[in-house]
């Protein structure tokens, strides 16, 4: 099995990609990454058109069990984030 890219083999592949430097292909992922963040802040989701859409899910209150002791424990409501694949990922990648 092959290792994961790591980030900075990501940012030396986009700025090949780009035709930038490192450090303005670093700068434009930066970027990108908290205009993402923003936008999730502010509607709840963001959509990447042939990717999949990154979107904030309410999760309620529920029961769960410790599995140390088995014993029931309330865990409490909160808010996660949730990406959900495309169709034309899945089609690319399966």
């Amino acid at each position: 099995m092959e290792k994961r890219l790591t980030k900075s083999q990501l940012m030396s592949k986009l700025s090949e990609t780009w035709g930038v430097s490192k450090k303005e292909g670093s700068d434009m992922y930066d970027a990108l990454v908290e205009m993402l963040y923003a936008e999730i802040r502010r509607s709840g989701e963001v959509m990447l058109p042939g990717l999949g859409k990154f979107a904030k899910k309410h999760r309620a209150a529920r029961m769960g069990r410790n599995p140390a002791t088995g014993a029931s424990i309330q865990i409490p409501a909160k808010t996660v984030m949730k990406f959900t694949v495309n169709k034309a990922a899945k089609d690319a990648l399966l």
